[in-house]
């Protein structure tokens, strides 16, 4: 009788840093949350099995399975986030069988990839789409790609809600509008001081901006040309809430920095959808511009002012930051021997691997070429040493099918600490002359710049 195959745990340095604890922190094993496996079922079961091993370097719980009644009897008592199902497995179009029998059975469908050796004809990609494939792929497997897809299918990153600031006088009207959008799922903040917006979007970054007409210490108008004097916040949308009701009067405010105009008292269904609307808008546009259109990271001006303003909230709440800057170790050889393609796998890659391993609370980005930098908020030096290091040593063993033979690629950092008398600019030259250092070290090492 065939036996069902137990997943095996993540490593502890993965089970931390995904959860916001550091690898030296205090465990509390009922905080961590245990990841549904991914199932891979090939043909050439030993191709699946290092296929696995490689995705379990990304963070992923994989197990490679080698026959039918494996696969059933895991599927029942242990099922999976996504399956990667190669069309022929045990036989000729038996994965493709096998797949659509199984998700028949349950009462949701999981997240099937399919997989070919050679370029599937039409009907086999029909049968595939009828069997509940959301994907195909065909030819060669690599570990990174193959992470993005599952990345795709299953979705597990928590969803980060709209964040929306409410500036009113009033006290009452503010805390009603926060309940109204807080319970669409929004995150809001109300402040009834208008003098004190500018440090308020510096520390809640909103992706909208609620704004009443009339307050003592200002207009709305005025506030909203002091808001757009920052280009930081030029694109971020401002909505005036106010009980104006003449027609000239509101237009006149929006052509003064407003985006829209809602009077009181509104329907809660009106102003949620507006807001919901314009916020989502807006943080995909601001997303197009601030990311790396290979990696998906942060760009290499918005991660220096995401330094910049961690710097700020880690001094005011006197929590350790600190600031790494990492350079894949030599990376023109890779392009010259392998061809850009391959260089480009590369740091699509490493970029996957630290968003794997990494902290949601983190912020990665791609600083230029084949250099990355992090932000470690609340993270001490020794700390985010041991982090960095255990993330270069695991990164090394990832495979990346070539010619002649499989390449390997590592990676030299620096990393930094907040201290007295560095500012954001200062902790990215220190850090980026310990990188320097790493390099003259003998490279695939972590060098720190002690306080």
């Amino acid at each position: 009788m065939s036996q069902a195959v137990e997943p095996s745990p993540q490593c502890p340095v993965q089970q931390l840093t995904r959860n916001g604890l550091r690898k030296d922190d205090p465990l509390d094993p009922l905080l961590l949350p245990v990841r549904k496996p991914v199932y891979i079922l090939l043909q050439d079961h030993e191709r699946a099995q290092r296929l696995a091993q490689q995705l379990e370097f990304f963070g992923l719980v994989v197990q490679a399975l080698p026959s039918t009644a494996a696969f059933l009897a895991s599927i029942s008592e242990y099922p999976p986030s996504a399956i990667i199902m190669d069309v022929d497995f045990t036989g000729a179009g038996l994965g493709l069988l096998l797949a659509a029998q199984v998700q028949q059975g349950l009462a949701r469908a999981i997240p099937l990839l399919f997989f070919s050796h050679h370029e599937a004809d039409t009907p086999t990609r029909l049968a595939a789409v009828r069997a509940g494939g959301q994907d195909f792929l065909t030819g060669s497997l690599e570990a990174s790609s193959l992470l993005e897809k599952v990345e795709l299918l299953t979705n597990t990153a928590p969803h980060d809600p709209l964040r929306v600031l409410i500036i009113d006088d009033s006290r009452t009207q503010a805390l009603y509008t926060e309940r109204v959008l807080a319970g669409a799922g929004m995150l809001t903040r109300s402040l009834t001081d208008p003098i004190r917006t500018m440090a308020e979007l510096a520390d809640f970054q909103p992706d909208l901006i609620i704004l009443d007409l009339y307050m003592p210490a200002c207009t709305g108008p005025e506030l909203a040309k002091v808001i757009r004097h920052s280009d930081r916040y030029v694109s971020v949308p401002i909505i005036y809430l106010s009980a104006e009701d003449d027609l000239d009067k509101q237009l006149d405010a929006m052509s003064e920095g407003g985006d829209d105009f809602l009077t009181k008292p509104f329907r809660s269904r009106h102003l949620i959808t507006t807001v919901r609307n314009r916020a989502a808008r807006a943080r995909h546009l601001k997303a197009r511009m601030v990311r790396d259109s290979l990696t998906g990271l942060y760009n290499h001006t918005h991660i220096l002012q995401l330094l910049e303003d961690c710097s700020f909230r880690a001094r005011r709440e006197q929590q350790p930051l600190s600031f790494a800057m990492l350079d894949i170790d030599h990376f023109k050889k890779i392009n010259d021997r392998h061809g850009h393609p391959m260089g480009d796998r590369v740091i699509k890659s490493l970029a996957l691997f630290l968003k794997q391993r990494l902290r949601k609370t983190d912020f990665i980005g791609r600083y230029g070429g084949e250099e990355f930098a992090i932000v470690m908020p609340n993270t001490a030096l020794d700390a985010a040493h041991k982090v960095l290091d255990e993330i270069r040593r695991r990164f090394a063993e990832i495979l990346y099918p070539a010619q002649p033979r499989d390449l390997q690629c590592t990676f030299s950092a620096g990393v930094v600490q907040l201290d007295e008398g560095l500012d954001a600019l200062t902790m990215a030259s220190a850090a980026d002359e310990a990188l320097y250092r790493a390099k003259h070290a003998g490279r695939n090492c972590v060098v720190r710049v002690e306080p």
